[in-house]
Parts: structure tokens; C-alpha cells; sequence
């Protein structure tokens, strides 16, 4: 038996159960336990600039901001923060401030005098990260760990004396050497770096802290976050810290939206998450009301199922630690290929077709494939095991949904389906069971807009988490009335979940005061020029905090360098060093032709 069939990170996958936690205090505003859960952001303005940061730090408090979280790059900058605070003060605000910091141990010590709370990287408080390959002695090994932890008790014993909370918050991307050498670049190398940190912690008796698992991958962050909550469940039930949920380098416009849905969203699903911050490359405040729709949408949604009592349930189909696309037979279906390591399929209703026939020319890549009343589909309730049973027992493999007025969670209901049905039959995901029949008329513009996000951050929540866990062969989008909306929904879904790979994918990081450029703005510029190289993976990070590492899957990188200068990587090594940030777009664009990924974008008619 693998170790991961061993580990638990949910009660019951079938049924929503909100994790029980501590709670961790950051100011006067409670983390975990029965507290809401809360909604955070971090600042973009300079910390030097202590007006501009007052500014935008009300303004995210008024948007509904609960804490605010801001760069300390050095200790001359965290000296800064007495005035950030004692502004946001005097305006009579109490929003509470966490200090990020990195690389830089005694730019915590100044913080933590100043700040709430203070967030550490394991991976680069202390640790080495050069890329370096190495093998380790255990003597080596235990010598870097003395030296953290000499680096580390001091800024913990001042956090227990001065009453300040911490998050210990592992990236994908940053983690040291160290760990990489020893345990990979895996969602176990995060656990084992960030619970570090906490024994050390915890041996000093401080306990007013959170942990983070964040990855600008959804498949990665979700699996990481699932093992680190195994881990403590199994290290002991005094080990029920919070977790603070982020994909970091989530990006801009939908795409950002939808790729924090699934890593968040499937989070919350599961009852993991007492802290969010939903990373876009945007200016701040356009977080928190995706981060507040999002999680209001979960916690609306996944009480539907709470009558649903399973007296035996059904061992999961899937491994909840380990990405594998459930084993199908492949079914050819109105001339298209579903299951069996075929590309998961666009479904729509006959009316949405109907509704598009006349401008199926224009819609590019996002065209309706099938047609579910023309598909022979079959939708049944998974807890009809009659019904179930009459599909296993065909001859023929069919393909099988969820019936329309279930009244189950859709995660839930198809994770069930998954379990009782033979692996054999493929299987349509819906993003509801109670699709509308039409949007009012009379709906105002805020409103349309409003109900746009939430049927968005719903499908991608609902539809990314299973495709995350390998189950689905097809989707079809219901919760959107809009025809062309929901087919652009359903192709932006598969293509963050990372089965579907139909346009470039970009990996973008928020901005913040360690940005050496305008990130939304070269963004903007990279997306005009490189918009139609399929299947290439571009990373735009504004400094090097994270940018080698979270670019590992990316194909080419964009990174902030110096003030003005900018390094140009492949996969994550640089490979062009201070090039003019006016030049560097157009070399950008040099640098893809010469590894032989270009090809011109086709004329529009």
C-alpha cells in the first residue's frame, strides 16, 4: 500500500465538513476556528512611499479587504512600515498588516515591530536557492537546518513576545536547495519545508500561525495543499493550524479568475481554508470581490447535498495526492472522440447551437462540438444504484451525466458517480444541475456582470476540481445563458486545468512594491505579440522571488532583473541578462524563434 492510500485530508469526500482549526489571531481579526472565512490582498504600491501605501490600503479595507499584506524587502524598507501603520491608524482604520518578507531575515526582525503579522518563505528565509545540484550527507543536511533555525527562533521568540501571528508560506517556486536535492520539486518537498519551520516553532511554544501551499499550477497547489493537511492530521489533533488558500501567479482578465477557482474553490468545496487571496495581475482591489464571490459561491453551494447520508460510502476512484485521468473506452460521438486519452469534448444545449449556427465562422476556438440532446447520453442520480447497475451491466460503453435536478453538490455527485460507475464508461461534467432557463430582461448591467462572475468562479470551481482529480471526458457549461460566454467558459476551464491546451498560457504574477516593471501593462504587451502560439507557456514575473522556480513548466520567461532591465529565461534558466525594458518584448519574441517554437499569427479575415 503506497503511503498516500494511508493519508486523509477530508473526512468524506461525499459531503461537506468544514475543517476545524485553532485560531490564529492577526490583530484583532480571527483566523480559523468558527470565523468567517477571510479575505486578504496585498498592496502594489512602493513600501518607501508611506502615503500611496495609506491610500491603497484604505481603499482595499472599503472594498472589503479584512488584511493587508505588504513588501519588506530589506530592513530600511520595513523601517517604513512604522509610518505605513501609524497612517492607516490615524484614518481610524484597523485593517491589520502582514509583512512579506523574503531572503532577508532581518528585514523580519524590523517588521515584526511594526505589523500584525509577518509572512515567511521557508524555502528562502534562510535556506539556499541557486539551483545548485548537489547530493547531501545527512551531516550536510543537518548542518543548513542548524543554520535556519538559528536564523529563524529569533524572529519567532519576538512573534510570541510582541503577540504577532505568522504564516509560513511555502512556494512551488522558491524552494531552497536544500529540500529540492533531497525531496524534488514536488508537493511533498513544500510540506516537508514548511513543517520544518513549524517544529521549530513549536519547540519554542509559539503557536499563532497559519501555513500556505501556494503554486501558480492549480493541479500542483491543490495536491500540496491536500498533503500538507494529511500530514497534520496525522502529526496529532493539536497540529490544527489554518491555511490560507492562494495560486499564485494566477494572471489577468478571466484566465486569472478561473485558474484561482479551481485551486481555491476545490479547496473550499472540501472544507479546507479559513484565509484567501485570489492573486491577480491587476491592480488590488479588483481581488476583492472575486475573492468574495468566490467564496461566497462555495459556501452557498456545498450545503445543497447536507441531507445526503451515505451509510456506506464508496471507496474514491481517484488518488487524491496524484494526478491520473480516470481509464475509459473511447466513444466516437456526432464525429468526435470522447474517452480514453482523447481531448475532453465542448458540450452545449440544442438552444445555445441553435442560437450560434449563424456565426460558428467567427467564434475561433471555441466551438461548440456536441450537442447533448443529440449525444444518447445518460443522465441518471449516482445514489440510484439501480440505475447505476443498468449501465454497468450494458454491453456497450455509454457516456453518463448527472440528471438535471439532483439535489447534490456537483463535486460531490460526480465523485460519487466516478466510484459506482464502471471505469469503462466515460463521463460528461456539469458545472449545475439547475441551469436557467434565461436571463431576465430587465437585468441591470451590475447585475449581469455580478451573475457573469459568479457562473464563472461556480463552473470553474465545480468542473476544474474534478478534472483535477482526472474525472470528466467532456463538460458542457449550464450556469451561463450566454451562448458564446459559456463555450469561452468551458475552453478557458480545460485549458487551466491543464487537459486542454488550445491557446498560449501565460503565468503572471501579481504586482507588488518588489516590481521592477509595469506588470499589467508588459503583460498587455507580451499577450498582443505572442497571443497565437498555441501550446507555449509564457511566464512574466516582476523580480526573482519566484520566478526560476514557478517557471519550471514554463516554456520561456520574462523576469524583472534590475530597475529598467529585464532577464529573459527558457524554462528556468536565463539565458539574456539586463536587457532595456523598451527592447525586451521584441527579444522576448527573438528568443521563441530561435528555439523554433514561433509561427505567425494567421491574417483575420
Amino acid at each position: 500500500m503506497s503511503l498516500t492510500a494511508l493519508l486523509r485530508y477530508c473526512p468524506d469526500l461525499y459531503h461537506y465538513q468544514r475543517r476545524e482549526t485553532r485560531v490564529c489571531m492577526v490583530g484583532n481579526v480571527g483566523i480559523g476556528g468558527n470565523n468567517p472565512i477571510r479575505v486578504q490582498s496585498m498592496l502594489t504600491s512602493d513600501t518607501r512611499d508611506a502615503a500611496a501605501c495609506v491610500k491603497e490600503a484604505l481603499e482595499l479595507a472599503a472594498a472589503g479587504c479584512e488584511i493587508v499584506r505588504v513588501t519588506a524587502q530589506t530592513r530600511v524598507i520595513a523601517e517604513n512600515l512604522q509610518h505605513i501603520r501609524d497612517g492607516i491608524r490615524a484614518s481610524g482604520c484597523d485593517v491589520p498588516l502582514v509583512a512579506d518578507i523574503h531572503f532577508k531575515p532581518d528585514a523580519a526582525m524590523e517588521a515584526v515591530k511594526w505589523v500584525e503579522k509577518v509572512r515567511v518563505n521557508p524555502g528562502n528565509y534562510a535556506d539556499k536557492k541557486k539551483f545548485a545540484v548537489k547530493e547531501y550527507t545527512d551531516e550536510q543536511y543537518a548542518e543548513e537546518v542548524r543554520y535556519m533555525e538559528e536564523q529563524f527562533v529569533p524572529l519567532v521568540q519576538d512573534c510570541k513576545r510582541l503577540g504577532r501571528a505568522m504564516r509560513i508560506g511555502t512556494n512551488h517556486g522558491s524552494l531552497s536547495d536544500r529540500i529540492m536535492n533531497r525531496h524534488g520539486d514536488t508537493p511533498h518537498g513544500m510540506v516537508e519545508s514548511a513543517l520544518e519551520f513549524a517544529r521549530i516553532a513549536r519547540a519554542n511554544d509559539y503557536h499563532n500561525f497559519l501555513f500556505s501551499m501556494k503554486a501558480s499550477n492549480p493541479k500542483v497547489m491543490i495536491e500540496a495543499y491536500r498533503l500538507l493537511v494529511a500530514h497534520l492530521n496525522a502529526l496529532g489533533s493539536d497540529w490544527n493550524y489554518p491555511i490560507h488558500l492562494g495560486v499564485t501567479e494566477a494572471g489577468d482578465g478571466e484566465d486569472g479568475r478561473i485558474k484561482s477557482a479551481i485551486g481555491i474553490g476545490s479547496l473550499l468545496a472540501d472544507g479546507i481554508g479559513d484565509t484567501v487571496r485570489v492573486s491577480l495581475t491587476e491592480d488590488a482591489i479588483h481581488e476583492i470581490p472575486v475573492a468574495r464571490a468566490l467564496v461566497a459561491s462555495v459556501q452557498r453551494d456545498v450545503f445543497i447535498d447536507q441531507c445526503l447520508v451515505l451509510s456506506q460510502p464508496p471507496p474514491v476512484s481517484y488518488d487524491p495526492f496524484s494526478y491520473s485521468r480516470r481509464a475509459t473506452e473511447r466513444l466516437t460521438i456526432n464525429g468526435i472522440d470522447v474517452g480514453r486519452g482523447a481531448t475532453a469534448a465542448v458540450f452545449t444545449s440544442r438552444q445555445k447551437w441553435d442560437a450560434l449556427a449563424h456565426k460558428l465562422d467567427k467564434l475561433g476556438d471555441y466551438q461548440p462540438e456536441i450537442v447533448i440532446e443529440d449525444s444518447g447520453i445518460i443522465a441518471l442520480d449516482p445514489c440510484d444504484d439501480a440505475a447505476v447497475q443498468s449501465v454497468n451491466t450494458s454491453a456497450e460503453a455509454r457516456l453518463v451525466t448527472i440528471a438535471d435536478g439532483t439535489a447534490l453538490h456537483p463535486v460531490h455527485a460526480f465523485r460519487l458517480l466516478a466510484a459506482k460507475l464502471d471505469p469503462r464508461h466515460p463521463i460528461l461534467l456539469k458545472d449545475t444541475f439547475t441551469p436557467p432557463k434565461h436571463q431576465a430582461p430587465n437585468t441591470s448591467d451590475s447585475e449581469s456582470t455580478e451573475g457573469f462572475l459568479s457562473n464563472l468562479l461556480r463552473a470553474a470551481t465545480n468542473l476544474g476540481s474534478l478534472l483535477c482529480d482526472g474525472i470528466g471526458d467532456a463538460v458542457i457549461v449550464q450556469g451561463e445563458t450566454a451562448p458564446g460566454q459559456s463555450l469561452r467558459i468551458s475552453y478557458n476551464i480545460l485549458q487551466a486545468a491543464g487537459v486542454r491546451i488550445f491557446k498560449t498560457d501565460y503565468v503572471a504574477c501579481p504586482s507588488c512594491g518588489r516590481t521592477l516593471f509595469n506588470l499589467q501593462n508588459t503583460t498587455q504587451k507580451i499577450r498582443a505579440s505572442t497571443g497565437h502560439l498555441k501550446g507555449v507557456r509564457i511566464a512574466v514575473m516582476g523580480c526573482i522571488v519566484n520566478g526560476p522556480g514557478e517557471m519550471a513548466d514554463a516554456d520561456f520567461g520574462y523576469v524583472g532583473g534590475a530597475p529598467g532591465k529585464i532577464n529573459l529565461y527558457v524554462g528556468k534558466t536565463a539565458v539574456k541578462f539586463n536587457i532595456p525594458e523598451e527592447e525586451a518584448v521584441e527579444r522576448l519574441v527573438d528568443l521563441i524563434k530561435e528555439h523554433g517554437r514561433w509561427f505567425e499569427a494567421p491574417v483575420a479575415a
